[in-house]
């Protein structure tokens, strides 16, 4: 079994003008285009756009989703929770919002029941954690739905664009072992971060990878042309004892070719691998 995912639309044309969107009138055809480009899984987006057409809020919905990863070999392993960049779990006043963190445990049940690993919380760009007192609220609201996320066995992973050492700060505060870290090859790079450092200060919880590349300070280009630096970030994910999937999150072709262009990004991560482990 190959150890390449992506993230859910990239195997599409953009959907509602979006580079990243839940592809609410074709997510079925996702499952057999990851089966032919040699995919492991899909990564699931959860947000507020469409969010009644999402299958993962009903039952009937997670009936299909199962039922199509079983006919064509692709899982759902993983979900890129997107709906708290727009409804945040930390309020403008740094304070936690009860009222989402209480949406974030029935998503984290849903996700369960979905047999999900884990699920990512990003909180970069509108959603980013600029103080403290920010910082504080989210460790918060994460001893509260923590223990759910332990009981339906799904881990949380922040994605967040905080330095290496205040982000490792944050999860050895919390210290819960169903709290990760998710690692950004692409904007570690975007925000001039030494991978080295970063990785050495997260990687004993690192839990998850998203593959893109970006310019120093700039937008997502297509693998290996931007400022990351992909032999430091596979050998320090590999001496972490990463043993998960890659989930590729990069940048988009022409429209129609998606397929293609996902095949290609597998093997690239595969090559890295295979050049990185000494295969």
């Amino acid at each position: 079994m190959t150890a390449v995912s992506i993230m859910q639309g990239r195997l599409l044309p953009p959907f509602d003008g979006r580079f990243q969107a839940f592809p609410a009138d074709g997510w079925r055809e996702e499952f057999p285009r990851a089966h032919a480009a040699g995919l492991h899984s899909i990564e699931w987006i959860y947000e507020v756009p469409f969010e009644s057409g999402n299958p993962l809020g009903t039952d009937a919905g997670l009936a299909e989703m199962k039922a199509l990863s079983a006919r064509h070999g692709v899982a759902v392993r993983s979900i890129c929770a997107d709906y708290y960049m727009s409804r945040r779990l930390v309020g403008a006043d740094a304070k936690p919002d009860r009222t989402v963190a209480g949406h974030l445990e029935w998503l984290i049940g849903r996700a369960g029941l979905l047999g999900a690993t884990y699920m990512v919380l990003p909180f970069v760009d509108a959603s980013s954690l600029k103080t403290g007192g920010e910082r504080e609220a989210l460790a918060e609201v994460l001893r509260q739905v923590l223990p759910r996320a332990e009981a339906a066995g799904v881990e949380l992973h922040l994605e967040t664009d905080l330095p290496p050492a205040l982000f490792a700060g944050v999860l050895g505060r919390v210290n819960h072992p169903f709290l990760r870290a998710n690692y950004d090859i692409g904007n570690s790079a975007s925000l001039g971060y030494d991978p080295a450092e970063e990785l050495d200060a997260i990687g004993p919880f690192l839990g998850s990878v998203h593959v893109k590349d970006r310019v120093r300070g700039g937008g997502t280009v297509p693998l290996g042309t931007g400022s990351a630096d992909f032999a430091t970030c596979f050998r320090k994910i590999v001496d972490a004892g990463f043993d998960r999937w890659f989930v590729l999150q990069a940048a988009r072709g022409p429209d129609g070719g998606e397929v293609d262009l996902a095949r290609d990004n597998r093997v690239f991560v595969e090559d890295w691998l295979a050049r990185t482990r000494g295969d």
